[in-house]
């Protein structure tokens, strides 16, 4: 009688006007409702429709309540719910998932957001406030996950073996009533089954996940510098629901971070997080309004370092001459400046005949090197990078930090023609279709512990491994 009472008093609403934004060819669906001081861009995990999703008295009574907080931007990501899908075969990395939500924030005139995610939606959430934070005022994570495949973090996580099994579960029984782990005779169990049919196809589910399977991100957690609420349901884990470790996780390693475990008192198993919608808006609200109106803007970002340097130029110099080789030189230098141009990279420093450049994403700086080695062949020039993503700092409008000295260290290990990538970028760049070869472990002069390394195979001839 509980659950009846209180469906009795949550009825589900209109949606708002859904618009859409452009990221090239690519829309990506949004709808924008509240008003408040703060403006949130709420990520829904697991499923998603931004219309099907006001259908439900449990969700659109959360989403009302966030509503109540601030200005809200729900959008769905690129493959789920209204937004533009994706074949089994062509599921988009992280960092373009993450220039769509820069996007959509644009497109709803919106400077500034508070970035609101739940379950596996946390990572997308994370790399952006990590490569943007003057984008980003907070994050508020409700049950987040930053890894998805037993490690020595999470042990208990699923094995390659268990994540097949749950794929071809996935094939067989998408989506049926095993899928809805609640009371069977509850009116929310055929909403929900609905809600998964209208977010995405099951194949493209299992090539979603796939990437999610080789996907960890818990290199980025410690370099997040936004303020940060980490809500879990200390229950989640036995009742199916959503693992608490991850969140907790996230608390141990994050500088400015609140952990919050809020449990579910409805005993919805899925989805569990809007279950709690009540007490996850009060949080919330308690979290966002602490939160001073006037932050600094953080000089510590997340970004992925290139250094690029050409082999043997002393002899080419001598075998040239002085004249001729700056010539060369030159037509180097106009190379490299216009692939660092397309790919979006920012010129750090040139230092005779290298480069350092900056990257909002690793799949870019890999590509961009790629093409820079191909591009000054035809030059006679060999060049050799190196790649790595981690946390800089800006002064004064100078790139400093231990994630420069690794990437520096990086390059000079790789041979003529050769792009070395430390392990954080080949971790970061899962599902990109860049592949590698395992160079093994290395001791980076100056650097502490030892670094294992891996080439970028040419990209003529890569098969995603």
């Amino acid at each position: 009688m509980r659950v009846a009472s209180r469906m009795e008093t949550m009825r589900p609403v209109e949606p708002p006007r859904t618009e859409y934004a452009w990221n090239g060819d690519v829309a990506l669906a949004y709808q924008v409702f509240g008003a408040g001081p703060v403006e949130i861009l709420y990520l829904e995990g697991w499923a998603g429709n931004i219309d099907v999703a006001w259908d439900s008295p449990y969700l659109s009574s959360f989403l009302r309540g966030l509503g109540s907080v601030g200005r809200v931007v729900f959008m769905d990501r690129r493959g789920r719910g209204l937004s533009e899908r994706f074949s089994p075969d062509a599921v988009s990395p992280f960092e373009i998932l993450a220039d769509d939500i820069l996007v959509v924030l644009t497109a709803a005139g919106v400077e500034r957001a508070t970035l609101m995610a739940t379950n596996e939606a946390a990572p997308l959430a994370l790399i952006v406030a990590a490569t943007h934070p003057d984008r980003v005022v907070a994050l508020v994570l409700c049950d987040p996950t930053v890894s998805y495949s037993a490690n020595e973090d999470f042990p208990s996580y699923l094995t390659s073996a268990q994540w097949e099994t749950f794929f071809e579960r996935v094939r067989v029984e998408t989506p049926r009533s095993s899928w809805w782990d609640g009371p069977s005779d509850h009116p929310e169990g055929n909403w929900f089954l609905r809600w998964c049919r209208a977010s995405e196809a099951p194949g493209a589910l299992i090539a979603e996940f796939r990437r999610f399977q080789d996907t960890d991100v818990r290199a980025v957690v410690p370099t997040v510098r936004v303020p940060t609420l980490v809500i879990v349901d200390p229950e989640g884990a036995a009742r199916l629901a959503g693992d608490p470790a991850g969140g907790r996780y996230i608390a141990a390693h994050m500088p400015d971070v609140r952990l919050v475990e809020v449990g579910d008192e409805t005993r919805l198993a899925w989805p569990h997080w809007y279950g709690r919608g009540d007490a996850i808006v009060r949080e919330t609200r308690r979290f966002l309004e602490e939160l001073h109106e006037e932050e600094a803007r953080l000089d510590r970002v997340l970004a992925t370092v290139l250094f690029t340097d050409l082999v043997g130029s002393t002899a080419t110099v001598a075998e040239l001459g002085d004249r001729a080789w700056r010539n060369v030189l030159e037509e180097h230098h106009v190379i490299v400046r216009a692939l660092l141009a397309r790919y979006r990279g920012t010129e750090v420093d040139t230092a005779g005949d290298g480069f350092m450049a900056t990257f909002d994403g690793p799949a870019r700086a890999l590509r961009c090197a790629q093409s820079i080695v191909h591009a000054v062949r035809p030059l006679g020039l060999e060049v050799r990078a190196g790649v790595h993503t981690g946390e800089v700092e800006t002064i004064a409008g100078k790139v400093g930090g231990i994630a420069v000295n690794i990437a520096a260290r990086v390059s000079a290990e790789a041979g003529p023609g050769e792009v070395l990538a430390s392990q954080t970028v080949r971790d970061l760049v899962a599902g990109s279709g860049i592949a590698f070869e395992d160079r093994g472990q290395r001791a980076l002069k100056g650097v502490p512990d030892e670094w294992r390394l891996y080439a970028v195979i040419d990209s003529e001839q890569a098969t995603p491994t």
